[in-house]
């Protein structure tokens, strides 16, 4: 483990693109994705819920792509409105072969899990790493994990080493790679957006200027 994976992260791995839609790392051609999230295991009429909301995690603490089972496509419609009605961009995919996404990154895969190192002693060499141009794979599971998936991880994370949620794990994760940059996103072709208030609820066209009077 923490070695540089070598694979071609473009594998299409049995994923489709559902939305595109600002996240903290560059959107170009010119450049392979930066941060992913893929979802490891969903078990339908128990997970829609949590398999979702790593979903929206993702895109709101600054990935700019996850991947969910192809088992969870409620959870990606879900998803990929949240994108469009809010910005992006972001890429929400459906998998057949999540493993397969994982073998074929290039890049860090860093696997959360509560068995792993401390994300305090290891996130500033992963940090680094990415800085320096390395992609990042967070894997983030759901039912048992085989343990290929540890052996296959440049990194086994655990945030606490403490039994809890999984989307609690992935949004430390995430603000602890980019250090609080990507609560700054700029969210690009949004149709509405939030103000923010000390009480009340707004939500505003995103070109409006924002003086209208709260939600009731």
């Amino acid at each position: 483990m923490h070695d540089d994976a070598t694979a071609d992260s473009d594998a299409d791995a049995g994923g489709g693109s559902a939305a595109e839609g600002g996240s903290v790392a560059e959107s170009s051609g010119e450049r392979e994705r930066d941060v992913a999230v893929l979802r490891l295991g969903h078990r339908p009429g128990r997970d829609e819920r949590m398999t979702t909301h790593v979903g929206l995690t993702a895109r709101a603490l600054g990935a700019d792509r996850v991947w969910i089972p192809d088992n969870a496509g409620q959870s990606r419609d879900t998803v990929a409105d949240i994108t469009d009605r809010f910005g992006g961009p972001f890429e929400v995919d459906l998998t057949d072969s999540p493993k397969a996404v994982i073998r074929n990154w290039e890049g860090q895969v860093v696997h959360l899990t509560m068995y792993g190192e401390r994300v305090q002693d290891v996130e500033a060499e992963i940090r680094e790493r990415h800085r320096d141009g390395e992609s990042v794979l967070v894997v983030v599971g759901s039912e048992k994990v085989s343990f290929d998936v540890y052996e296959e991880a440049d990194w086994n994370v655990g945030v606490t080493n403490q039994p809890h949620s999984e989307v609690a794990g992935l949004a430390v994760f995430l603000d602890r790679l980019f250090e609080g940059a990507e609560l700054e996103s700029d969210w690009e072709d949004a149709e509405q957006r939030v103000v923010p208030m000390e009480t009340g609820k707004r939500v505003v066209p995103a070109e409006s200027d924002g003086d209208a009077a709260p939600d009731s």
